[in-house]
């Protein structure tokens, strides 16, 4: 199906379901349970939103796990449980392109919403050398690839942009539910310390490195991340890359590179093709690891109650690994 043609059924089935969501206008903003209701769209914001809210909230994350949300379409039972939530946490950015209309559909309901990428400097990827740049077509056929960007949206990357992130759901779940305000800024404080934590073994890490390069032959979502500790990197792939083969120029480019460098551990990101990595690592004898955005978490991974802290335990050793 042709984009122009998603987003005309996608409009359909707003127009839709606008009824239902306002029909929903007199439920009370607490579920019977008496829980404040949240709906997410990433893991991170989840999971933060998990821990800040306790025994008081219930959580939804309205993209399954295991499910790339650059593809996310909602369902009209998603906009019915986003019409519903006391609280709507979303990211922003092109991977939610979605949102506007469901918002729209919701309007004059009593949801508290946040967008994330309000609360953090914002920057754009950035094509580094080496790297394979995302061919765009056009219709008069001349326009530069160089002028296209595009912000790098995975601003959670970066565990201090974390904490002003949690301090922002903090601010949300007090302004929806006031009676438990301070049950909320308390459990938040207490989690930014973990976060703050969290930063100071990163940078104990990368001060002890023997070099402060990351190599990807995968996509790359970390620049918050490598700009944060004062790191550099290669990669095959933009963060937000729909390309998954890369040309042999690019794959030679990081094979050099890995030796020239003396690099000995090639890096991909969770849920994606093993397939350019392995061919770097079988060139180079570097080792294949997997360093967790934490963008997104199998189901799996879901059900066994991965935490965003959890994930990023497991890319400290990676981080030791790649760095030396």
């Amino acid at each position: 199906m042709s984009i122009t043609k998603k987003w005309l059924a996608f409009c359909l089935a707003v127009c839709m379901i606008m009824p239902l969501v306002a029909g929903c206008g007199e439920i009370a903003t607490k579920k019977e349970d008496g829980k404040l209701h949240i709906v997410t769209t990433v893991f991170p914001y989840y999971d933060f939103a998990k821990q800040i809210g306790g025994d008081r909230v219930s959580v939804d994350l309205i993209v399954p796990a295991g499910m790339d949300t650059h593809s996310f379409e909602p369902t009209a039972k998603d906009m019915v449980t986003i019409g519903e939530a006391d609280v709507f946490i979303y990211n922003g950015g092109t991977m939610e392109s979605w949102v506007p209309k469901v918002l729209e559909a919701a309007e004059g309901k009593n949801i508290t919403t946040l967008r994330m990428m309000d609360h953090v400097k914002v920057v754009d990827e950035e094509i580094v050398e080496g790297m394979q740049e995302e061919e765009h077509e056009h219709a008069d056929g001349d326009h530069d690839d160089a002028e296209e960007t595009e912000q790098d949206e995975h601003i959670w990357t970066a565990p201090l942009n974390c904490v002003k992130l949690v301090d922002e759901i903090a601010a949300a779940l007090a302004k929806a539910d006031p009676d438990h305000s301070q049950e909320y800024l308390n459990r938040a404080e207490q989690y930014t310390a973990q976060l703050k934590d969290l930063d100071m073994q990163i940078r104990q890490i990368v001060a002890g490195a023997k070099h402060k390069e990351m190599v990807f032959g995968d996509r790359f979502p970390l620049r918050y991340f490598t700009d944060a500790y004062g790191l550099t990197y290669r990669a095959a792939f933009p963060g937000c890359s729909s390309d998954m083969e890369p040309s042999a120029d690019t794959i030679a480019y990081l094979i050099d590179r890995i030796k020239q460098q003396h690099i000995s551990v090639v890096l991909q990101v969770e849920m994606s093709s093993s397939k350019v990595a392995d061919t770097i690592a079988e060139a180079t004898g570097a080792k294949v690891e997997t360093y967790q955005s934490c963008h997104t978490v199998s189901k799996k991974q879901f059900d066994a109650g991965v935490t965003y802290l959890s994930l990023m335990q497991e890319n400290l050793q990676v981080l030791k690994d790649c760095l030396n």
